[in-house]
């Protein structure tokens, strides 16, 4: 990878996994542009937590809109010129979509995104962060977001599940698929390092990186 421009990366996982952090983190240190989703700006994701059967279908047409323009403003920039770094793939939108929509909103959502512009550019490397649901439930109660506390076990179990299917399958970018159940690439800057190292090396193809693995 060129160091100078990393170009379009992206950093993934479910919630609490720490993506925005490390997004945040890696557009600092390769001097990028950082693209990173703004839930707060949802008006109804925390009914949507409260309820999720009745507020499922605006919370994710919002967001798939939020998603939509924060990478067509980006086209309409200078993307590439130091690169840029975000805490989402397009495809999550409809990856969430699945978990949360029934059968006839998941029908009119899919109408809606495909009437949209949908020819955004492929990443040139996907990091694809992984934790224990149990690991993911510790962060949420640590950062105290309010209406985070509503998420349930069961339902960031779907998730982790969907987008463990998701990237079993990806092929459409260089993925680097992350054990990031022990390490601390906000406050550490040894895993940080190790982590930057590695992303360095990455070329094409799937890469695992497992430091407890490498410690043994």
């Amino acid at each position: 990878m060129n160091t100078a421009n990393p170009g379009y990366i992206v950093v993934e996982g479910p919630i609490g996994v720490g993506k925005t952090s490390l997004a945040q983190r890696l557009a600092d240190a390769f001097g990028a542009r950082a693209l990173l989703e703004r839930p707060e700006e949802n008006p109804f994701l925390e009914r949507f937590y409260a309820s999720r059967k009745h507020f499922a279908l605006p919370t994710q047409l919002f967001f798939l809109f939020q998603r939509a323009r924060q990478i067509q403003e980006l086209k309409q920039g200078d993307m590439f010129s130091s690169g840029s770094v975000s805490d989402f793939l397009m495809d999550k939108d409809k990856l969430f979509a699945r978990v949360n929509l029934d059968d006839d909103e998941l029908r009119l959502y899919e109408q809606v995104f495909g009437q949209m512009n949908t020819d955004w550019s492929a990443p040139d490397l996907v990091i694809y962060l992984q934790a224990p649901v149990d690991v993911l439930m510790e962060r949420l109660r640590r950062r105290d977001i309010p209406y985070e506390r509503m998420i349930e076990r069961a339902y960031l179990k779907s998730l982790v599940d969907a987008y463990t299917q998701y990237f079993y399958h990806y092929t459409a970018a260089p993925l680097l698929m992350v054990n990031a159940s022990e390490i601390n690439f906000v406050d550490s800057e040894a895993d940080f390092d190790m982590l930057l190292a590695h992303i360095r090396k990455i070329k094409t193809g799937r890469h695992f990186f497992n430091p407890l693995k490498a410690e043994l």
